[in-house]
């Protein structure tokens, strides 16, 4: 492997030194239409081979833009393509390092075949391996759709570009206008990427999250020892209500959180967390958001919106597929009301139920603020699968607010029939008190405890199985 070019430092900072070995350096264009028999080709323009993270296998490739400005031909895209057989064979992770023109235009069909390989093996692999994508340079017409059918994608901040059609040749834009390529449009208005950072950043992130995933979806020695206490109280999370990426760092082993999808659809958080050694997949709604200064830079409404929906879907697709417990923490009282969200709620809001009950990994529900009427089903309820319900104590569960249930009921008559009313309705029907007396709560518990709690939970439920009615896939 050259050292000097771009490609292979990228593919030396993201391993453990030294741990690359080179697959496929030989490899050159077979093609030799328009003078391609004159051109170097060094190794088809893409970089390929193994080493380890963290002493685990992964399977790497990287895309040399000096050569051909990295454009995918018929050698390229085979060595890709083989890449992902060896790690079906030995069920360790993918990771793709993009920069590339995109189609190579000399080779035509067989290029155009070269990218339905490699979109095939990346089928197959999906729910089998991790598949990891980060785009530096340009990523453009049909190289786009290989980091969006991966697990996650990362882009570097300044000079990576994804799109399927350039921002210049989308009617009604220009890209001084609307840069629809940008890591910030894509990462914040479209939702396929996970991690946007400098290439330094970018690169030491995956590494991170290659850390907290299992190599393949029968790895079941995804722990690691623990230095944290177990029993140790959360003091300050029953202010974290509003924005429980918070609340998470609070529960989580020393405080790590790996926030996926961090800019997009902001109301939803969705994160890797340790809990005792153990990765789970946490799902949380969120009302504010705090800065690094601590002050609230966003806020919303406790409902679940449409991208929302959709976001915590995929990332319980995914966690179920791997194997990965699933925690959800609820406060959520409707689901946005405008005509554009109404466009898309139901199926989404359909997606995110299909998603939390299809799974069949441990869950465990907290509800931590309110939880009303169907977005409450929808949220990881015991009607639709959660293994284990908790509440804190002030929590609402029930069909809305008892003010406004008690305006109805006593519709017509005085403040003092409909206060009265309110009151007795909160003690009977939307307290956690009264959810747990009708088993939909497990337990009350105190916020502060809820680590212990969480912890003891997913520990009971290490060795669940659950049979499910035979069927090909479902179709929601």
């Amino acid at each position: 492997m050259s050292t000097n070019s771009q490609a292979s430092q990228r593919i030396a900072s993201l391993l453990d030194e030294n741990s690359f070995v080179e697959i496929g350096a030989g490899v050159t264009a077979r093609s030799t239409d328009f003078n391609l028999k004159q051109t170097e080709t060094p190794s088809d323009g893409v970089i390929t081979g193994y080493g380890v993270i963290g002493g685990s296998l992964v399977y790497v490739y990287s895309q040399d833009a000096s050569v051909l400005n990295g454009s995918v031909g018929e050698m390229h895209a085979k060595k890709i393509a083989n890449l992902y057989d060896l790690a079906l064979k030995t069920g360790a992770p993918v990771i793709g390092l993009i920069e590339s023109a995109g189609l190579r235009l000399q080779e035509a069909a067989d290029a155009l075949n070269g990218f339905g390989e490699i979109y095939k093996k990346q089928v197959l692999s999906s729910g089998v391996i991790p598949q990891i994508t980060a785009i530096f340079g340009t990523c453009g017409g049909g190289l786009a759709l290989i980091p969006t059918l991966t697990d996650f994608t990362f882009m570097e901040e300044k000079k990576a570009k994804l799109f399927v059609n350039a921002p210049n040749a989308l009617d009604g834009n220009e890209i001084s206008r609307c840069d629809t390529s940008a890591a910030a449009f894509q990462s914040e208005e479209v939702g396929i990427v996970d991690v946007v950072a400098d290439e330094a950043g970018v690169l030491a992130k995956i590494r991170e999250l290659v850390c907290m995933l299992p190599a393949n979806n029968q790895d079941d020695m995804l722990y690691e020892d623990c230095t944290d206490d177990l029993n140790r109280e959360c003091a300050e999370i029953a202010g974290c209500v509003g924005d429980t990426s918070i609340a998470l760092s609070q529960l989580a082993d020393n405080g790590e959180v790996f926030e996926v999808k961090a800019g997009y659809a902001k109301e939803m958080v969705t994160a890797f967390i340790r809990l005792n050694g153990e990765t789970v997949g946490a799902v949380a709604n969120r009302t504010e958001v705090y800065g690094d200064e601590g002050t609230v830079t966003d806020k919303f409404d406790a409902v679940l919106t449409p991208a929302g929906c959709d976001k915590a879907a995929d990332f319980i697709e995914f966690c179920d597929a791997f194997n990965i417990p699933v925690l959800s923490l609820t406060n959520v009282k409707g689901f946005k009301a405008d005509k554009c969200s109404e466009k898309r709620i139901a199926r989404a809001a359909a997606k995110l139920t299909y998603a939390f009950a299809n799974a069949t990994v441990p869950k465990v529900n907290v509800i931590i603020g309110q939880a009303f009427g169907s977005a409450y089903v929808t949220m990881n309820s015991k009607a639709i699968g959660a293994d284990i319900t908790m509440a804190w104590p002030d929590a609402q569960v029930g069909t809305m607010d008892a003010k406004l249930a008690a305006k109805i009921i006593c519709d017509g008559q005085g403040a003092e029939a409909i206060e009265a009313c309110a009151k007795e309705y909160a003690s009977l029907q939307t307290s956690a008190q009264g959810a747990a007396r009708r088993g939909y709560v497990d337990q009350i518990i105190e916020p502060a405890a809820t680590r212990k709690y969480v912890i003891g939970a997913f520990e009971m439920l290490l060795s669940k199985k659950e049979d499910r009615p035979a069927k090909k896939h479902g179709t929601v």
